[in-house]
């Protein structure tokens, strides 16, 4: 039962994409051979806000007809989203919340096939490198639904497919590639089962990678709100918040848990060119907690530190190099260099599952390429002269030397050096 390669199938959902924004939407032959067009037949849930106001409640809208042909309501508080979670059991399947539409509307896409899975990775869907890690292990039990009632060789060679497929949806996220390797190991820890026991333990672990993501996102949380002060101004780059992971997030768990806390605390967002992940995504997620936030274009960050506005600058990570070196979203490297030039301390929020120990330092981290049409037509308007060359890096490494300290779950990594990782890292429990 061979994978269908949606990356080959089309640009409809770059222009898809873009015309949610605008009335100006891309023709497909302009969308520079974007990866892929969503399937037909995914089944949707959509949570749809009358208002985007500070507070406001949603209507949680399931496109699932009853037999009647009515469709089930339920409210819910505008903090009560789920950014992923799975529904049944191991023939179930993965909903998660379709990140391309915020904030204007939350709606739940789910995925009921690998495909499904890896379209919704790559198009960003679902993004942040601890979220890409568990929705890729359910889209390996959801890859291998099909045989897990026939023999275990033909189990075995789907996992493997799988697997690989969704190892191929997006190349820096190092949490991606690590989920996926605990996944193959869990079915290699169990020979002489059963492809039907192999599935259900497969789904186990998937569900044990979620819940220690969020027990993840706790500890980082309550770490690194021990850094920032009450009446601290935090600037931030692109969105480390409950929507790139299974939990309350990286960077922003830390604000979470300082404004929990008590702590007055106010957030310069830069938008993040060119997806605008922190005007779109973090704003949206501090606003709906109550936070404070300032959205600021990308080039005003030098201007905002330079008059006195911001005291700590933190940011998420998808793959951190064996020395400390930091990948993350493309802007993060000039904000460390600004914050640098103007005394700052410039923090970094991740989980140890971030780390690549098999990497010595960031130029060896894989940077991932996107479409060009992410610039010249931005959520559908047209910016850029037909024919001109565009260069879209996806992601830019800060070095460890211009990073203060990097908060994990298992403590704070002062100055880090390849000693001081592996020194916390790795240190008897």
């Amino acid at each position: 039962m061979p994978l269908r390669r949606i990356r080959e199938r089309g640009n409809g959902e770059l222009a898809a994409f873009c015309s949610e924004y605008s009335d100006c939407s891309i023709s497909a032959d302009k969308a520079d051979q974007h990866p892929t067009v969503p399937p037909a037949d995914r089944l949707r849930h959509t949570i749809s806000r009358r208002t985007l106001q500070r507070r406001s409640r949603l209507v949680r809208l399931c496109s699932d007809k009853t037999e009647t042909g009515n469709i089930e309501r339920q409210e819910t508080a505008l903090t009560d989203y789920q950014t992923l979670h799975w529904v049944g059991d191991s023939l179930g399947y993965l909903v998660l919340i379709d990140q391309t539409l915020l904030p204007a509307e939350l709606r739940e896409i789910s995925c009921r096939t690998a495909d499904d899975v890896w379209e919704a990775i790559r198009v960003l869907r679902i993004r942040g490198a601890p979220a890409i890690g568990v929705a890729a292990a359910y889209g390996v039990v959801i890859g291998t639904q099909p045989v897990s009632s026939l023999s275990r060789s033909e189990f075995d060679l789907r996992l493997n497919e799988v697997t690989d497929f969704l190892a191929s949806s997006r190349p820096t996220a190092v949490n991606l590639f690590w989920a996926l390797e605990r996944m193959r190991q869990r079915a290699a820890g169990m020979p002489g089962h059963s492809a039907a026991d192999c599935h259900q333990s497969l789904l186990e672990e998937a569900k044990q990678i979620e819940l220690e993501d969020r027990e993840m996102c706790d500890a980082i949380g309550l770490l690194g709100s021990s850094l920032l002060a009450s009446g601290m101004s935090v600037l931030t780059h692109c969105n480390a918040g409950a929507l790139a992971t299974a939990g309350s997030g990286t960077a922003l768990s830390v604000l979470f848990a300082a404004a929990a806390s008590g702590k007055q605390i106010h957030v310069f967002a830069d938008e993040t060119r060119p997806l605008l992940q922190g005007a779109r995504l973090t704003a949206w997620e501090l606003q709906n907690h109550g936070i404070p936030v300032t959205v600021i274009c990308d080039n005003m960050a030098a201007q905002v530190m330079k008059e006195g506005r911001v005291n700590a600058v933190i940011t998420g990570a998808d793959r951190i190099a064996a020395n400390g070196d930091a990948a993350n979203k493309i802007g993060t490297y000039g904000v460390a260099v600004l914050a640098r030039h103007h005394g700052i301390p410039f923090y970094v929020a991740a989980p140890s599952s971030t780390f690549d120990f098999s990497l010595a330092d960031g130029s060896l981290i894989p940077i991932e390429q996107r479409n060009a049409a992410e610039i010249t037509h931005g959520f559908g308007r047209c910016t850029v002269p037909e024919g001109v060359a565009v260069y879209n890096p996806a992601f830019d490494v800060t070095p460890a030397s211009l990073i203060t300290a990097i908060v994990t779950e298992k403590g704070i990594i002062h100055a880090p050096t390849t000693e001081n990782v592996r020194n916390l890292l790795f240190a008897p429990v």
